[in-house]
């Protein structure tokens, strides 16, 4: 049972809980280690001391591949950013508004940023050029779509070898799409949906969103942002996906915003007062001592912040890179949790090289898109225990003039 939606069950409409933001990345598993790309060459009849002439041939490919789509699929080329302050999901947003495009390649970007690559120099030991790992600088392209099936997203290409990928989707964006298909009403601002005409309906697809078979949606995507990857990797190279970061967003959809302002002072001074070292590492599931402190070899890093937010307020949680937060914005109520290291949680799966049918294994969760639906599962639980304790806010105390940033690490 949802305590905190019994509570204020005549003040919320319903509650949805699903994938918000979503960033995974693709590599090309046997070259992103230097003996790999040397072996890639060596195949290739290329020298080492030759890789940078050599990827500097493809890298001018993919590039020219790159404005040859986005001249044909949005009639503008490609545009280069001199600044990385620059926002490029504004730019791809500006470029929309002014061209009115609904569906499909709305434009690719380009600018040069840092990236993990190889460089060829001599070894002593070896008495030849090898190459050795380098963190340099390349030109990356973004692509921003309106896609028909999962709505506003982006993809961004290293064109230098190892050729790493990034997408970026958004639950929220991919929901509005399938609830278009199904011709079910809906009021929406940004990724918060303010209204649905069937909540049911919403999530369901949610739901369904995590039984997705990622790997295959990804590799869906190569042909457009990576047109020329079978001349450049050849046959027998693919791309190994993992999820870089994750979010699961649990919304309470109030009857109106100003209902809602009026009770966050209350959650805001609940979930500060509350929220101690031994209640988040229990949100995350992390085990504790009798006395609720950590056991001595987890030395865990608990932090605790609150603020206003645009027209609300916030407070996250963070229990090392992975964190719960909860805020409003209209009439909105979500609380959220982000996964940046599964690491941290134990799940049953299986091990890459074991034969179908064999038993799963009680081991630590992967980045890859293999273990979807349970970071979703594991995701929605610590939101839920975090949702439960809110539940016990007591109303009548205002928090008044909170400090706008508060700081509350475990000592």
């Amino acid at each position: 049972m949802d305590t905190l939606l019994n509570r204020f069950s005549t003040k919320v409409n319903s509650v949805i809980t699903g994938f918000d933001r979503i960033v995974f990345k693709g590599i090309v598993r046997p070259i992103v280690h230097s003996d790999g790309m040397e072996s890639f060459l060596r195949a290739r009849k290329v020298l080492n001391k030759d890789f940078k002439s050599y990827v500097a041939a493809q890298s001018q490919a993919i590039v020219s591949a790159a404005e040859q789509t986005a001249k044909e699929q949005s009639g503008h080329g490609i545009v280069y950013i001199p600044s990385l302050n620059e926002r490029k999901e504004a730019l791809a947003k500006k470029r929309q508004e002014e061209t009115g495009i609904k569906e499909g390649l709305i434009g690719v970007w380009s600018c040069v940023e840092s990236c993990h690559t190889f460089k060829s120099k001599f070894d002593k030991t070896k008495t030849y050029p090898s190459l050795s790992f380098e963190h340099s600088k390349c030109k990356h392209l973004y692509y921003y779509f309106d896609d028909p099936v999962y709505g506003s997203m982006s993809v961004r290409l290293q064109t230098w070898a190892p050729y790493e990928i990034q997408v970026a989707l958004n639950g929220r964006e991919w929901l509005k799409r399938s609830l278009d298909a199904a011709s079910c009403g809906y009021m929406a601002k940004g990724n918060k949906f303010l209204h649905i005409d069937d909540y049911g309906l919403a999530q369901g697809l949610l739901d369904e969103q995590a039984g997705t078979d990622f790997g295959r949606v990804l590799n869906g995507f190569l042909p457009t942002v990576f047109p020329v990857m079978p001349e450049v990797l050849g046959k027998g190279l693919s791309y190994y996906w993992t999820v870089w970061q994750s979010e699961i967003a649990k919304d309470y959809i109030f009857n109106d915003s100003k209902t809602l302002a009026a009770l966050m002072d209350d959650f805001q001074l609940h979930a500060m007062i509350t929220g101690n070292g031994e209640r988040i590492m229990k949100y995350f599931g992390s085990p504790t001592r009798a006395d609720g402190r950590p056991f001595k070899d987890k030395d865990p890093e608990i932090l605790s912040r609150t603020k206003n937010w645009y027209d609300g307020m916030r407070v996250r949680h963070w229990n090392g890179s992975n964190s719960v937060k909860l805020y409003n914005e209209h009439n909105v109520l979500r609380f959220e949790m982000t996964m940046n290291d599964p690491s941290r949680f134990k799940i049953y799966r299986n091990t890459e090289n074991q034969y179908e049918g064999d038993p799963k294994k009680f081991l630590q969760m992967r980045k890859s898109v293999l273990d979807m639906e349970d970071r979703a599962n594991v995701s929605k639980t610590i939101i839920d225990r975090f949702t439960e304790n809110m539940a016990g806010l007591k109303d009548q105390t205002r928090l008044g003039a909170m400090l706008d940033f508060v700081e509350t690490p475990l000592s």
